[in-house]
C-alpha cells in the first residue's frame, strides 16, 4: 500500500490545537504523511515544526479564496481530518465534488441562543452531513453529530499530549508562581476564560468575604478578556489575568483548587490537566465534563454562582476532601486513554476510509 496522505485542518481551540499537534507527531512517525492547514504563523505557536508536518498557510475564513487556498492544500490527499466545527464547514466546501473522506472531530459544543443560535445548528448539520466519520470526544458530542445528520458518528478517546503534561514542580517552583501572581499567604484559584464569565465573577463576590480573601488567576484570551477586565477593575474583584500562558501546568501545579463555571473551549483541557497532577477541581455539570471527570471533581449546575462559590469555600475549608479529590483525580486520569490510544484509533478510521469499495 503506498504511503497514507492526509491534511489536517486546524481550528482555532487550545484544545484542538494540542491534539492535531500530537496527532500529526504521531501519524508521521507511523509513515503517514501529514499536512497541516492553519492561519499563517500559527505554526510556532501550535508546536508544528517539531511534529514533521508539512505546513501551509491556510486562512481562517470561509470566503471563495480561503475555500479555494484549502482545496489546494488537500489536492492529492487519502484522507482530510478537520478539527472543529468552523474547520469542518470550510473543510466540507473545499471538498465539495472531489470524493475524498473526510473526517471531522468535535472537540467541544458551541453554545449560542437567537439568531446566532440557529446559524450555529445550521453550520453543524452542514459539518456533520458532509463528514464520512465524525469523532466526538463525549458521547453528548458523538448524540449531537448524530441529531444532526451525520452518517457514522462515534465516540473517540483524547489523550493529553505529552507536551501539555506538567510532570512534578520543582521544589520552590510553586511558590515562585504564587509570589509573582500576588497569591501569597492567601489560596490560589486558577480558571480559564470562557464564554459565561459572568457566574465566576458573581462567586468572586461571594468568596472574597473570606479572610485572606483567593485571588482568582484566570487563564486565556479573546473576546471575553475586555468585559473581564472592565468588571475586575469596577468591583476591585481578587482576580488577575495572566493572558494566554503557555504554562497553565505551571500556574495550575501552584494552585490550591481549579474552578471552572463556564462552557466551550479550555474547559475540558484545564479540567483534564487539573485531574493529572492532583489539582481538586470544581467545574459545571456542561461540555460532557460529568462524563470525563466522573467522582473525581466537585460538579454543579451551571450558571449556579451560589453553588459554585459554595464548593470552592467547602474546598478550601477542608484539607482532606482537597487530598481526596486529589487522589481520586490522579486515579481518573490514569483511566483515561493515553496519545497512543488516540493515535491508532484515528489511524484505524483512515485505513477503513481509504481502502478501496468492495466491488
Amino acid at each position: 500500500m503506498s504511503q497514507l496522505r492526509t491534511v489536517q485542518v486546524l481550528g482555532s481551540g487550545a484544545g484542538s490545537s494540542a491534539h492535531v499537534s500530537s496527532l500529526a507527531a504521531g501519524l508521521v512517525a507511523r509513515g503517514v504523511q501529514v499536512t497541516v492547514c492553519a492561519p499563517a504563523g500559527s505554526e510556532r505557536a501550535h508546536g508544528l515544526p517539531a511534529t514533521g508536518a508539512r505546513f501551509v498557510a491556510v486562512p481562517r475564513r470561509s470566503d471563495p479564496a480561503a475555500v479555494a487556498a484549502l482545496r489546494t492544500a488537500c489536492t492529492g490527499a487519502d484522507i482530510v481530518h478537520a478539527h472543529g466545527l468552523h474547520a469542518a464547514v470550510r473543510a466540507g466546501m473545499a471538498l465539495s465534488g472531489r470524493g475524498t473522506p473526510l473526517v471531522v472531530t468535535w472537540h467541544t459544543r458551541a453554545h449560542a441562543e437567537g439568531a446566532r443560535g440557529r446559524l450555529l445548528r445550521l453550520l453543524e448539520r452542514r459539518a456533520a452531513r458532509a463528514a464520512a466519520v465524525v469523532l466526538g470526544t463525549s458521547w453528548e458530542l458523538v448524540d449531537r453529530a448524530r441529531r444532526r445528520g451525520a452518517k457514522d458518528a462515534r465516540i473517540a478517546p483524547a489523550a493529553i499530549p505529552a507536551s501539555r503534561c506538567p510532570g512534578a514542580p520543582e521544589p520552590g517552583e510553586g511558590g515562585k508562581t504564587r509570589a509573582e501572581l500576588g497569591a501569597v499567604g492567601r489560596p490560589l484559584l486558577v480558571s480559564v476564560a470562557q464564554h459565561d464569565h459572568g457566574t465566576l465573577l458573581d462567586a468572586v463576590r461571594e468568596w472574597r468575604a473570606l479572610d485572606p480573601a483567593p485571588l482568582l488567576a484566570v487563564v486565556g484570551e479573546g473576546p471575553r478578556a475586555g468585559a473581564l477586565r472592565r468588571r475586575i477593575a469596577a468591583e476591585e474583584l481578587p482576580v488577575v489575568l495572566t493572558g494566554a500562558s503557555g504554562d497553565v501546568g505551571g500556574l495550575l501545579a501552584a494552585a490550591d483548587v481549579a474552578v471552572l463555571s463556564g462552557r466551550g473551549e479550555g474547559g475540558p483541557l484545564l479540567a483534564r490537566e487539573a485531574l493529572r497532577i492532583g489539582i481538586p477541581l470544581v467545574a459545571t455539570r456542561t461540555d460532557g465534563l460529568p462524563e470525563l471527570l466522573g467522582e473525581a471533581a466537585e460538579l454543579v449546575p451551571y450558571g449556579d454562582a451560589g453553588a459554585l462559590a459554595g464548593a470552592v469555600v467547602r474546598l478550601l475549608g477542608d484539607p482532606e476532601q482537597r487530598e481526596r479529590l486529589a487522589a481520586s483525580g490522579r486515579a481518573q486520569a490514569a483511566s483515561w486513554p493515553t496519545e497512543d490510544d488516540t493515535i491508532a484509533h484515528v489511524l484505524s478510521v483512515y485505513d477503513e476510509l481509504a481502502q478501496p469499495p468492495v466491488t
